[in-house]
């Protein structure tokens, strides 16, 4: 299992942008495949993203795409979320996930998880 720790997130008017990092521990993150989840208050976790371990596959929710970037730099043991044109309904709890099956991450049945990352997106 690898350590993941988010950052980046905060407060940003509707229309605007914010790029989430999420820092993994380890020297084997190039075999882990990585995915962003969010949770808004009283709803469950969803899928947001998720990247293939060389970065060349990517996997966006349907809510999300078009909007959202999600890359990797594996020498630096780091994937972004860059999101834009933020609405309020964006708003959230977002957490990173590993895990070495890409499947897992699109699942949310993974091994590793970051502590989370507020975004709140005003009208």
């Amino acid at each position: 299992q690898v350590q993941l720790v988010e950052s980046g997130g905060g407060l940003v008017q509707a229309g605007g942008s914010l790029r989430l990092s999420c820092a993994a521990s380890g020297r084997t993150f190039r075999s882990y495949a990585m995915g962003w989840f969010r949770q808004a208050p009283g709803k469950e976790r969803e899928f947001v993203a998720a990247i293939g371990w060389s970065g060349g596959t990517t996997v966006y929710a349907d809510s999300v795409k078009g909007r959202f970037t999600l890359s990797r730099e594996n020498a630096k043991n780091t994937v972004y979320l860059q999101m834009n044109s933020l609405k309020p309904e964006d708003t959230a709890v977002y957490y990173c996930a590993a895990d070495t099956l890409a499947s897992s991450v699109v699942s949310g049945r993974v091994g590793s998880w970051g502590q989370g990352t507020q975004v709140t997106v005003s009208s």
